[in-house]
């Protein structure tokens, strides 16, 4: 089974590096733009793990991680932030969300990738 993961980024160029770094390494990627976007999609693609922006329009990533913690069916799946922002502020304000780790751009494709398998236990 290939894990899947719900990238939430207002950049598509981001979103294509998820995407390019992660599909050849074994995971089902899916995209989503902004956090309104990417809850709206939770439970069809039924994510084993969401990488969340902090920064975008409509719905920020704080707003990502709260409403995966509201799920009732994905409340426990991991949540990562990956972000340009590097504020101890912002990164106490997201484990008190609920984040499980904080990753910053641009990233390493190994790290992430290491990060993912860690945190799904595979």
């Amino acid at each position: 089974m290939r894990p899947r993961v719900l990238a939430v980024d207002d950049s598509a160029t981001m979103r294509r590096l998820i995407e390019s770094t992660l599909s050849p390494r074994g995971f089902d990627v899916f995209l989503a733009e902004d956090g309104v976007e990417g809850l709206a999609r939770l439970a069809a693609v039924d994510p084993h793990v969401v990488i969340t922006d902090i920064n975008m329009p409509r719905l920020d990533g704080f707003g990502v991680i709260a409403g995966v913690r509201q799920s009732p069916t994905h409340g426990g799946i991991p949540v990562l932030v990956l972000t340009t922002e590097t504020g101890a502020d912002l990164k106490a304000r997201a484990r008190e969300a609920g984040a499980t780790g904080w990753l910053v751009k641009p990233f390493e494709d190994d790290r992430l990738v290491n990060v993912l398998r860690r945190v799904l236990a595979i």
